[in-house]
């Protein structure tokens, strides 16, 4: 087999597989209002859905609550305020956060989000890959500390 078949073969292969992964499935995704959601969680923890790839969490934090320093390895991680202020601190930059802010925490970044302000600060991420164990729900900051669940591969559609 010369390069020209083999670059064809490899192709072909990569066609296959895409097919296979796009194929029909009886998943249904998920749609909700994210802001009223959001807004109306009082939750430091809420774990709405959870695909193969990415994760919707919901957060709450106090005023005067962070989220603690973390690092997830493998793990990016897209925020979204919706109401609240506050500063995003990754590796070290800092931002100031309120609502309509987006940030971005790319994996292995040691970050933490800090509510500075008098309300709730309200956000949402998308972890890609999945970071939490389907359905968590933590109500305060001390209860995550204390569960040390993790993404165990089940998925909100299964």
């Amino acid at each position: 087999m010369d390069k020209l078949d083999k670059l064809i073969e490899m192709k072909l292969n990569k066609l296959w597989v895409l097919k296979e992964q796009t194929a029909e499935n009886d998943k249904k995704g998920h749609s909700v209002n994210i802001q009223k959601e959001t807004e109306d969680n009082d939750n430091f923890r809420k774990v709405l859905y959870t695909g193969e790839n990415t994760q919707l969490v919901l957060m709450s934090l106090k005023p005067e609550e962070d989220i603690g320093w973390e690092v997830h390895h493998g793990v990016d991680q897209f925020f979204r305020i919706e109401a609240g202020t506050g500063k995003a601190i990754i590796n070290g930059n800092k931002y100031i956060i309120s609502d309509g802010s987006s940030v971005i925490v790319p994996a292995g970044a040691k970050h933490n989000f800090i509510n500075d302000g008098k309300t709730d600060l309200k956000l949402y991420s998308l972890y890609s890959p999945p970071h939490h164990k389907d359905g968590t729900i933590h109500k305060t900051k001390a209860i995550a500390e204390a569960d040390k669940e993790h993404f165990d591969g089940e998925t909100t559609e299964g």
